[in-house]
């Protein structure tokens, strides 16, 4: 990087426009930049790192960019020509200011600007020249850190080297080194890494201390599974924190523990069965002896009763006899009743059936047709007259209905061809009309656009305008507030100019006695300060009003203070004035009362424009219903018209085809007044017939069959021993009568067999004779041995399900103790790195954390760049050194500098350098560091540098040494501006740079050591 001009305008101390030629400056390797204190040395240097970075040194980064002495219509801006990266490039910067308006009054706010632009060979027609690169701020902001290199803390501490930060750099403790050299070498990587480190270590250290918790989940498991059995092994119980194996070792001894438990429970069960066994035989032995001798006593007292209830019933036992003699005939006696029944039903039947047939037939045309029918034989011929009459109608019938249909289609049709006529007709009124209603709706949807375009105008406007509104008042309430500032501004700076003028009047009124000031320190017999002598012949007298240092303070202070107040007053006018500018900028220098009106205004119209905006989306849907309708309306017509065609044609077809079915229809239809009413009498009067003939044939079927049963039901009743079927039918018993009597006698001989078959069992009248059965006390003996047997059986299952328990606790400790080692294991190889990585004592004897590491490499880097010039600037006494021994305390290693006396030999703290020694060693550092962080930005060649101050406290020798490796640093072409105080610089270094402090703006002016 080389620097060629720099232009500032309004910017820090300069009020008006200044030019830096470093090419100038710069023609022979190194220059000066001096000038008063707060004359604007240092703003130099923040012009340069504002251009390239838009923004001040970190240390003045609080300070203002504008110029407080500037015109407020001269605009704040910098531009610097640079070659960077081998390219040729002017930066223009101008940060956000407020200026008067170019029309009226107040002032209005310009936006911060920035413009790169590159020396070209051809900037059009062949002409070399500037061509624009960029205006943004961010695009040119990446362009020129990516040409630098390096960022803005990065510049100002390797290109702006500021002496006091490498001073106290040099004598600073581990953790202030740490946090400059991070911001320049970014180190941050590292720190991440080792927050990184130790996260994973804590997240492995929850796995283990999981792992841990479910091991002794599962060792309080197997406890709990083990119960009464875990009591015996408590003492080899493992603690909290024992190892998996400890755990596996103890749950195996306890299911070793319950396995000799189950073994014991199984012999004990078995004892406990075979005496259950043992005693349910005997208890079953008695039960059944009991049960056998009850059965015996039971079935003698049954046979006993028995026998009596039979002899009771002998009587019953002869009508039974009678009723089921009379019982074998029933079928027989069934038909006869059903004969007599179906005779008499069929003569009733066929007399009425003969009176309905004698009534229907009473019509002329009837008794024409059928005459006098008596015999079946007339009837059969009667009816098959009347079914082919009832042919020949139906098929007259089936015309008279096909004639009624047609004339039922000719009315629809007539009524569908008037309807179709109608809606074509409807049709073409509508689309007649179609046109003009489409031409309105057109008309008001382009007036609802319209409206809905202007409300979006018209908020817009609105919101302006209410913006405005409250600038407006806003800027009216700062005017007042504005002038009450202004006011005190006169008054202050009057009262600061009576205070400077004061001041002057009392230093040229004490410079005017200071003769007899002097004379009054004069003693007799001393030496005069001035002359010399101890003789005082005639000492100067005090005059009137002498003023003595005491006053000349007095005013000063005086003089300050109300500087001081007036540059507080004028801070608090251009804040207002900022601010009044910006609000009446903001309400574009209209009054409350115009913007008030404005929107009231604004309001009425948007109210206007809303109520036909409304209208929008209605308006369309009615344009896509409307031509909807019309291509229904088309559709229709198109419809209608084939309809009509189509219909016309079938009613001629009709209209003939009833003309020749009307004559068939009246020959057929005679004198009745339909064919469906001729052919529903000839049908009913053929039915009435065939009902007839049926009902004598039935008649004649019934006769025949009651003389059959009569027959053979006397036949019967006299083989069965009846003299008659009077004395058959007194025989008779009800059915539930005889049942119940046959179902009596039935049980009682059925029961009486079985009590003497019983009573007679050789199992029984064996049991009998047997002493009576004990049953009790064999139950209660069986009852102690169920009770004996329950209790080993639940007492063996308790320790198998114990084992059972335990070995599924034992494999899951085994599945758990095989996932749980290699988490140990990473857990105590990620703690050793983390730990290692933080400079844990325990595993890094230096206590140096990775980014400290990192940074004493970069260090010890920055010692030996910075250990050759110190050589030189030293006379060769002095080195620095990198140490990385251990420091006291809990402060970490790795970040110490020592120097090396090679006078004495020995290496001692750096703060033992004197003022002067601190200055060449910092500045050796500074420039070291510089060297280094130029490196680690990629090798960009830094053609200029500038040292801020420090070079005061050097002797005569000293800053001979300085001076040669300042001139040494111009080697490859480099230039060093050098920002200092020192007189005696000015007879050393040619080309300079000097500013001048006035009371309205510091001044640049570029002088040689011939001009001092």
């Amino acid at each position: 990087m080389r620097l060629h001009q720099l232009t500032v305008t309004a910017f820090g101390p300069f009020a008006s426009t200044e030019r830096v030629d470093f090419d100038r400056l710069t023609a022979s390797g190194l220059f000066l930049l001096r000038g008063a204190t707060g004359a604007g040395k240092s703003s130099v240097l923040d012009a340069v790192c504002y251009a390239l970075y838009g923004e001040l040194p970190g240390s003045r980064k609080s300070n203002g960019v504008r110029s407080d002495h500037a015109d407020q219509g001269r605009r704040t801006e910098v531009v610097l020509e640079a070659t960077l990266g081998g390219r040729r490039l002017e930066i223009t910067r101008s940060p956000e200011q407020s200026r008067p308006k170019k029309r009226g009054s107040g002032f209005t706010l310009d936006k911060a600007q920035t413009l790169l632009r590159e020396w070209v060979a051809d900037a059009g027609e062949g002409v070399p020249g500037w061509a624009a690169v960029s205006r943004s701020h961010q695009e040119a902001g990446e362009e020129l850190t990516r040409l630098l290199g390096m960022s803005r803390d990065q510049f100002c501490q390797v290109v702006l080297l500021p002496q006091g930060d490498f001073a106290r750099f040099l004598r600073a403790d581990s953790r202030q080194r740490a946090d400059l050299l991070g911001k320049l070498f970014d180190t941050g990587r590292f720190e991440q890494l080792e927050r990184w480190t130790a996260e994973r270590r804590l997240r492995q250290e929850h796995e283990v201390q999981a792992g841990r918790q479910r091991l002794r989940d599962l060792a309080a498991r197997a406890e709990e599974a083990a119960g009464p059995l875990a009591e015996d092994a408590a003492a080899h119980r493992p603690g909290e924190d024992a190892a998996a194996s400890d755990v596996l070792a103890w749950a195996a001894m306890l299911r070793g523990t319950a396995a000799e438990r189950v073994t014991a429970t199984a012999l004990a069960l078995e004892v406990a069965e075979s005496a259950r066994t043992r005693a349910r035989a005997h208890l079953d032995a008695q039960r059944a002896l009991a049960d056998r001798q009850q059965r015996h006593r039971s079935a003698s007292r049954d046979h006993a009763e028995l026998t009596a209830a039979d002899g009771e019933s002998a009587a019953d036992r002869a009508r039974l006899r009678l009723a089921l003699a009379a019982e074998a005939l029933a079928p027989l006696r069934s038909l006869h009743r059903g004969a007599l029944a179906a005779h008499a039903a069929a003569g009733s039947a066929e007399a009425a059936h003969r009176a309905a047939l004698a009534a229907r037939s009473a019509a002329p045309w009837a008794a024409e047709l059928l005459g006098d029918l008596r015999s079946p034989a007339e009837l059969a011929v009667a009816e098959r007259a009347l079914h082919t009459g009832a042919a020949r109608l139906a098929e007259a019938r089936a015309d008279e209905e096909r004639h009624a249909r047609l004339r039922a289609e000719r009315a629809e049709l007539a009524a569908e061809q008037k309807r179709a006529d109608d809606l074509a007709e409807e049709s073409q009124d509508w689309l007649a009309g179609y046109e003009d209603q489409l031409k309105q709706l057109h008309a008001d949807l382009d007036e609802a656009r319209d409206a809905h375009a202007l409300l979006a105008r018209l908020d817009a406007q609105h919101a302006e305008l209410t913006a405005r509104q409250d600038a407006a008042r806003r800027h009216h309430r700062l005017l007042s507030v504005r002038s009450a500032a202004e006011a005190e501004v006169r008054t202050r700076t009057d009262a600061a100019l009576d205070a400077r003028s004061r001041t002057l009047d009392l230093q040229e009124r004490r410079l005017a006695g200071m003769a007899a000031e002097l004379a009054a320190q004069l003693a007799t017999g001393e030496p005069c300060r001035v002359c010399g002598s101890p003789e005082h012949p005639d000492p100067a007298r005090p005059s009137a009003g002498q003023v003595t240092a005491a006053d000349e303070q007095r005013a000063r202070a005086a003089q300050h203070a109300a500087e001081g107040e007036l540059d507080a007053a004028k801070r608090r006018l251009g804040v207002l004035q900022v601010d009044a500018a910006a609000a009446e900028t903001a309400a574009a220098g209209r009054s409350v009362a115009e913007l008030t009106a404005l929107l009231d205004e604004l309001t009425s119209k948007r109210r206007v424009a809303l109520h036909t905006a409304d209208r929008l989306v209605p308006l369309g849907q009615q344009v896509e219903r409307l031509e909807q309708e019309r291509r229904a309306r088309g559709e229709r017509l198109r419809q209608a018209g084939e309809r009509g065609a189509v219909l016309a044609d079938r009613l001629g077809a009709v209209a003939a085809e009833l003309d020749a079915l009307a004559g068939k229809i009246a020959a057929a239809r005679g004198d009745a007044p339909s064919v469906a009413a001729r052919a529903a009498a000839v049908d009913a009067l053929a039915a009435a017939v065939t009902t007839v003939l049926d009902s004598a044939r039935t008649t004649a079927e019934t006769t025949a069959r009651l003389d059959d049963a009569t027959d053979a039901l006397a036949k019967a009743a006299a083989d069965a021993g009846f003299a008659g079927l009077p004395e058959l039918a007194d025989a008779e018993l009800p059915a539930q009568r005889r049942v119940s009597l046959q179902r009596h006698f039935e049980q009682l001989d059925a029961a009486l067999e079985q009590a003497a078959a019983r009573r007679a069992d050789p199992d029984l009248r064996a049991a009998a004779e047997l002493p009576p059965a004990d049953a009790e006390s064999a139950h209660a003996a069986e009852e102690h041995a169920t009770a004996v047997l329950r209790a080993a059986d639940t007492a063996h299952r308790t320790a198998a399900d114990r084992v059972t328990a335990l070995a599924r606790i034992a494999d899951a400790l085994t599945v758990l103790a095989d996932a749980f080692a290699p988490v140990l294991d990473a857990y105590a190889r990620i703690s050793r790195l983390a730990a290692l990585l933080a400079g844990a004592p325990a595993e890094n004897a230096l206590r140096m954390r990775l980014e400290s590491y990192v940074l004493a490499a970069r260090l010890e880097q920055v010692a030996a760049a910075a250990s050759q010039r110190l050589l030189k600037m030293s006379g060769g006494r002095y080195t620095l050194v990198h140490s990385d021994g251990l420091v006291s305390g809990t402060k970490r290693s790795g970040l110490s500098l020592h120097v090396v006396d090679a006078w004495t030999g020995r290496e001692r703290d750096t703060a033992t350098l004197s003022g002067g020694e601190s200055f060449f060693a910092s500045l050796a550092l500074a420039l070291g560091l510089a060297d280094v962080v130029t490196d680690e930005a990629g090798g960009m060649p830094l053609d200029t540098l500038f040292i801020d101050e420090g070079f005061g406290t050097l002797d005569e020798n000293t800053l001979e040494e300085v001076m040669d490796v300042l001139d040494s640093l111009r080697e490859r072409d480099r230039a060093v501006g050098i920002v200092s105080h020192v007189a005696d610089l000015r007879t050393r270094i040619p080309a300079q740079l000097l500013i001048r402090k006035h009371r309205h703006g510091s001044t640049a002016h570029h002088t040689t050591n011939a001009d001092t």
